[in-house]
């Protein structure tokens, strides 16, 4: 059991301003295991005045970039030694198994904090150039003000570092808002730029539910928003913070498709669906979770998924040898299970799986992994993510019908194509749209390429803001 009765509010431990409290429960024994401080609309208000005064008054604005990312190679020093109290205490939270755990929620999050800060002194923060009339023009990118981050359960530590260290290395303070399932590793990565030495008033942490998060990114002194989460929500944030008039960078949900062409080895893609597809227990936006394959050969690869499905190690996701852990929340293990049950309502089959506690298994809130076959292409769940261990299989006839069919979900954050005639992958790849894209691969995970898709939308430009000076000689 932890308990951690008070706010990280611009560098410093504070009381919570009405003491309310929020229970971390295990999702796999159903037990708390962790109780924190709960922030209301007054903590919110704590949180963005030293953030003001850190971005109006303090000196880290002001700083030259190379020193902003010299603290961050430092924070990203302490996070290293903190690596396996962060997967432990994700694992805890929100079930994802401990490998998984190490590599994604860990160790990348860890990369990218050095990456980040490659980035940062390499940014061009002033560029010149000569005016139409010869006069002298300077383009100079500055810090754009106050931050707030509103981070998902389902890859907390990731989508913090991936939004809080690129607004620092802009210069910007950042009030980061985890979500209330997940709130323990966001205080380790905290420890870790406290002591790096970042100065005082620049991350506040504050644990929340939605209504505090809605108050915040409606609040006046925030002038940046980050949203990730369901599309439904993140519709809602957009017209929160545009009657605000801030900016806003969002994150939402994903349907990716994974494209077997006619030519790929059953067993090479069964292994690479398993990652591509099931990660983190299918709890990830970019899970590729539509699986087209050729009718052509449609049987022999039906055979080899439904080997590997069925042959998923289910259980503990503390021990190594776990594949499948429990979905995080109550809630998400009955959304997982309504979808199954409408997707066999309109005559799907599983072929492995189904509704249910896996065998032997009676508490925990698990789900069976579950692959789904002869599903309508024109129904909703041939389409939606069920953001668990749900794969669902669709037939098609032509590579024209396949990139359609990859299409159709119009929001593919990832995608891949199985085969191996790369020229043959490679032409394919070209003409799906989506953020990343895989050839025999679910996607790259290198950092440098996970920040160069987002460097614009997400990066350390979205923080900033760009003013002209004009000098024409006196």
């Amino acid at each position: 059991m932890r308990d951690q009765g008070r706010l990280w509010v611009g560098g410093a431990w504070t009381a919570p301003s009405d003491g309310g409290t929020i229970e971390v429960v295990s999702p796999h024994t159903e037990q708390v295991v962790a109780r924190v401080a709960a922030a209301g609309p007054e903590d919110v208000d704590r949180a963005v005045d030293v953030a003001r005064e850190a971005f109006e008054d303090g000196p880290w604005p002001r700083l030259e970039p190379a020193e902003r990312a010299a603290v961050i190679r430092a924070a990203a020093h302490r996070y290293g030694l903190l690596r396996e109290d962060i997967a432990q205490t994700v694992t805890a939270q929100m079930g994802a198994p401990i490998t998984f755990a190490r590599s994604g929620h860990t160790d990348l999050p860890w990369a990218m904090m050095r990456s980040l800060a490659d980035v940062a002194e390499g940014y061009q923060w002033e560029e010149s150039s000569r005016g139409l009339h010869g006069e002298d023009l300077i383009l100079r990118h500055e810090p754009l003000g106050v931050v707030a981050a509103i981070i998902p359960w389902n890859m907390p530590m990731l989508v913090a570092v991936s939004r809080l260290v690129p607004a620092l290395l802009a210069g910007c303070p950042v009030i980061l808002k985890p979500s209330p399932r997940t709130p323990l590793d966001a205080y380790l990565l905290a420890e870790a730029l406290d002591q790096a030495g970042l100065p005082p008033g620049l991350v506040s942490v504050l644990p929340a539910g939605p209504e505090t998060g809605e108050y915040l990114v409606s609040h006046l002194g925030v002038d940046k928003v980050f949203f990730t989460g369901s599309s439904e929500s993140c519709w809602k944030v957009a017209a929160i913070s545009g009657a605000a008039d801030k900016q806003i960078s969002l994150g939402l949900g994903g349907r990716s498709a994974a494209i077997v062409l006619d030519d790929a080895d059953p067993a090479a893609v069964a292994a690479g669906i398993k990652t591509a597809g099931l990660m983190n227990n299918g709890q990830i936006r970019i899970a590729q979770t539509r699986i087209l394959l050729p009718r052509s050969r449609y049987a022999h690869h039906l055979d080899a998924l439904a080997s590997m499905v069925g042959g998923l190690a289910v259980g503990d996701p503390a021990e190594p040898s776990t594949d499948i852990g429990p979905l995080a929340t109550r809630r998400q293990q009955q959304r997982v299970h309504d979808h199954i049950e409408r997707a066999l309502r309109r005559g799907a089959r599983a072929l492995v799986g189904g509704t249910g506690l896996p065998s032997g298994i009676d508490r925990g809130w698990y789900v069976r992994p579950t692959l789904l076959a002869d599903t309508d292409p024109g129904f909703r769940p041939s389409h939606e993510q069920a953001f668990g261990p749900v794969l669902t299989v669709i037939p098609y006839d032509d590579e024209e019908e396949a990139v359609r069919l990859a299409e159709d979900a119009h929001d593919g954050l990832s995608g891949s194509v199985w085969t191996p005639d790369i020229d043959r992958g490679l032409a394919l790849a070209r003409r799906v749209h989506s953020d990343t894209f895989g050839i025999n691969q679910a996607h790259s995970m290198h950092p440098d390429h996970l920040i160069s898709t987002t460097r614009d939308a997400n990066g350390i430009g979205s923080c900033l803001t760009t003013r002209s000076i004009t000098i024409t000689p006196a």
